[in-house]
């Protein structure tokens, strides 16, 4: 057993870190649209739409959950992409940060 080597499907990890990429990119965009949202609301409440200042607090509570997973999954694709670099550099250590 410690002669088992460890390979890597470097094209399936490359396509997974791109679908992370454009996931977090996604949800970035999601995350500005809900912005702009909450902020359209806010001023109607002004105008006497007390209705919109509530829908607006609930896009207030939400938004920050879009904006880390957006953070995470970008954060996700570099680390895959970061390790299959390593790993064909031949870097052992960086190449090992999944497992």
């Amino acid at each position: 057993m410690a002669n088992q080597e460890v390979y890597m499907d470097i094209p399936a990890l490359l396509t997974m870190a791109k679908n992370f990429d454009q996931r977090g990119q996604t949800l970035q965009r999601v995350a500005k649209t809900l912005e702009d949202l909450s902020n359209v609301l806010k001023g109607t409440a002004f105008m006497g739409l007390v209705g919109g200042m509530a829908l607006a607090r609930v896009i207030d509570f939400v938004r920050p959950f879009v904006e880390r997973t957006a953070e995470k999954y970008v954060e996700i694709s570099s680390d895959l992409t970061t390790s299959v670099r390593a790993y064909e550099a031949g870097d052992e250590q960086g190449a090992t940060r999944f497992y």
